[in-house]
């Protein structure tokens, strides 16, 4: 049976290298599971690989929609399954990378059909976004769904807006409604984690932030003002800097709330992935060991 390796882990600490070198070693390709690579007019604040990365190894779903295209989780599932089928008609390992947890248990696990809240909850709490802000939506969803509220990226009012519409519509939290049965994929998944000390991971991520804003990341959210009311564009690295265009904040005030927001949802992104019993954890530089670990994984499924 052909095998999905999958490598998850927080922002920074150098999942796009890892899968790399094992596209090589195993002659594969790459699907990302990124919620905001799949954008072409997001480049800089979304990390995407460098042009030398993309030509190391065949990539998929990088720039592969615009940002006027609305492209939900569902459409993942369905459009990433597709493509799973056909890369195993002529490979017979492919690799998910990404640090979307939603987006990487999609394609592991499928994607719940939560129920379709009312357009009038929707628009209210969409007014209460615009007129309140986001920390009241923060509020709210932390004391109607603490579970799902410990994982989500808080700073993503869509992701906000979505789990309180199912509470508030159904009286059910988010995180309940998730947890249905797993469907069965016609593949065998290896799960890859990385991490490494948190101080380290933080400095890496400090030290992105500032790379961005030196590769133009300020420049490259002007020219995205016309889609700034998309949700892809109200998240980390983005939000913050239409806060210093708004006047809200000086730039340097901009760039530190970029780097403590980037941090906190790398905490999130941990959490979430700690709870998933299957995956096996390295530090990014045990390169040789993950691949005898996959290897070995990989002989015991046949």
């Amino acid at each position: 049976m052909p095998t999905l390796l999958t490598i998850i882990g927080p922002t920074a600490v150098g999942k796009t290298e890892l899968a790399i070198q094992l596209a090589q070693h195993f002659d594969s390709e790459i699907i990302s599971a990124d919620s905001r690579q799949f954008y072409r007019e997001m480049s800089i604040g979304t990390a995407k690989p460098t042009k030398k990365e993309l030509n190391a190894a065949v990539h998929h779903f990088i720039d592969s929609h615009s940002v006027a295209q609305d492209f939900s989780v569902g459409d993942f599932e369905k459009q990433g399954i597709e493509l799973l089928i056909e890369l195993f008609k002529r490979k017979n390992v492919a690799i998910l990378v990404g640090g979307s947890g939603l987006y990487i248990n999609a394609i592991t696990q499928g994607f719940d059909a939560l129920p379709k809240a009312s357009q009038e909850v929707r628009d209210q709490l969409n007014r209460r976004f615009e007129t309140e802000g986001l920390e009241v939506l923060q509020h709210q969803l932390s004391e109607l769904d603490p579970d799902y509220f410990s994982s989500v990226d808080t700073q993503n009012p869509q992701r906000l807006i979505r789990a309180l519409e199912v509470c508030l519509s159904t009286g059910k939290t988010f995180s309940e409604l998730r947890t249905k049965s797993i469907k069965q994929r016609p593949f065998d998944i290896v799960k890859i984690g990385l991490n490494m000390d948190r101080q380290k991971l933080y400095d890496r991520i400090n030290q992105r932030v500032d790379l961005m804003m030196d590769a133009g990341l300020l420049e490259e959210v002007r020219t995205l003002l016309p889609y700034r009311d998309k949700n892809a564009l109200r998240t980390v690295g983005y939000q913050e800097l239409y806060d210093y265009l708004d006047g809200k904040c000086s730039l340097e005030q901009a760039v530190e709330k970029i780097k403590q927001n980037t941090r906190n949802f790398a905490k999130r992104q941990l959490t979430w992935f700690r709870r998933d019993t299957e995956i096996t954890w390295f530090e990014p530089q045990q390169t040789s060991l993950i691949i005898e670990t996959i290897e070995q994984k990989m002989a015991d499924n046949n």
